[in-house]
């Protein structure tokens, strides 16, 4: 048997982690470590690993994260307000299986955008189809989209999404078409996926921003009452980093 030929046949047949382990393999000759049941389990946990790394890559690429932002990162340390307790059970993404929200709140700086992306990371790393957006520019590309004549076709995409992270929510006043766009999009969630919100903006405030009333209830009764809260609280962390770097 000729084991190059072998290669480039697994490689044909989209079979690359299988083929460059089998390739390593015969330059190695550690095959000869296995008996042949252990050897096919080895090459299709390799081909298994190797797609699974892939699909992630992918998952984060499509993501559009800001920040590479790591849950094995978070400064629990920092006077802040994090509830450690609260925020690990939140690693766990149970809130994602069961189709519930996260609400992140605090002041500017204090580290919110870079909680609501470590999970999302992690959620990546868990195959969970996630998007990130800043919100103002959501409303835009939603108001370009419609110009364009594309809006449904980009609202079935973010409504796809296992995960969408909201940041910045609240920054400026919606108006009625932002508004009716914002219902498009829980109302599709609402038991069915979750959303990560952060604001500068107290919840008890989100009405007012929302604007109208009856979209405002409607809006908010979808995001409040399934959802997790974080209030976070404190001086900037990005003073902190300037003393480091000083």
């Amino acid at each position: 048997m000729n084991n190059n030929t072998t290669v480039e046949k697994m490689k044909q047949m989209r079979l690359s982690g299988m083929a460059e382990a089998h390739y390593g393999s015969m330059q190695s000759a550690n095959y000869q470590d296995y008996t042949i049941d252990q050897y096919l389990a080895m090459l299709i946990d390799q081909e298994w690993d190797f797609r699974q790394d892939k699909k992630i890559a992918g998952l984060k690429t499509k993501a559009k994260f800001k920040i590479q932002a790591s849950i094995r990162d978070i400064d629990y340390t920092h006077p802040r307000k994090l509830d450690k307790n609260l925020f690990e059970r939140l690693i766990s993404l149970d809130f994602i299986k069961r189709s519930e929200n996260v609400i992140i709140t605090g002041p500017t700086g204090i580290g919110k955008s870079h909680l609501a992306q470590a999970l999302g990371m992690h959620a990546c790393d868990m195959t969970y189809k996630t998007m990130y957006f800043n919100t103002a520019r959501l409303m835009d590309e939603i108001k370009l989209t419609k110009l364009q004549g594309n809006y449904m076709s980009f609202l079935k995409k973010v409504q796809n999404t296992q995960l969408l992270i909201m940041d910045d929510f609240g920054l400026s006043p919606f108006d009625q078409e932002q508004r009716q766009a914002l219902l498009d999009i829980v109302e599709h969630k609402y038991d069915q996926a979750s959303i990560i919100f952060t604001s500068q903006i107290p919840v008890k405030d989100w009405h007012g921003l929302i604007g109208d009333s009856t979209l405002g209830d409607a809006i908010l009764d979808r995001i409040v009452y399934s959802s997790h809260r974080i209030e976070l609280d404190g001086d900037t962390m990005r003073k902190n980093k300037l003393k480091r770097i000083n």
